[in-house]
């Protein structure tokens, strides 16, 4: 299976599957390899109605595991509001400094619910490599 990261809607398609209780949030990550070939999809944590544990040793330990070159984070929203919170934007600008120290791509980061998505690389919350 390889994913192209221009397109969101099939990373929301593979987080989908891993939620258990869509009354928790749910923190997920996709890793990819330098074709950007899906490497491995982890569930990284699982929180509460309104939050979820996030730190970047966790988001990376996959990649690092599995020598991932890129990786795209989910999580749902309970709420059913898509819209990315300011906690949501400063875990996003926290796992793009980590990977940049890695060298491991942060592609995107996409809040979702059962019907809608937001990719914060859509809407330019994360800046294509180099930018």
């Amino acid at each position: 299976m390889t994913y192209i990261t221009d397109k969101p809607i099939e990373a929301v398609r593979i987080a989908r599957t891993l939620i258990t209780d869509w009354y928790k949030e749910h923190f997920i990550g996709i890793y990819f390899n330098e074709q950007t070939k899906i490497e491995r999809a982890e569930l990284i944590s699982i929180g509460i109605l309104t939050a979820c544990l996030v730190h970047p040793r966790e988001t990376f330990r996959p990649a690092i595991m599995s020598s991932s070159t890129g990786i795209t984070v989910l999580h749902n929203h309970p709420s059913s509001d898509v819209e990315p919170s300011e906690d949501d934007i400063e875990v996003t600008q926290r796992l793009k400094k980590a990977g940049e120290i890695l060298g491991i791509e942060l592609h995107d980061h996409i809040i979702f619910n059962e019907r809608k998505y937001f990719s914060m690389k859509e809407h330019e919350l994360i800046k294509k490599k180099g930018k």
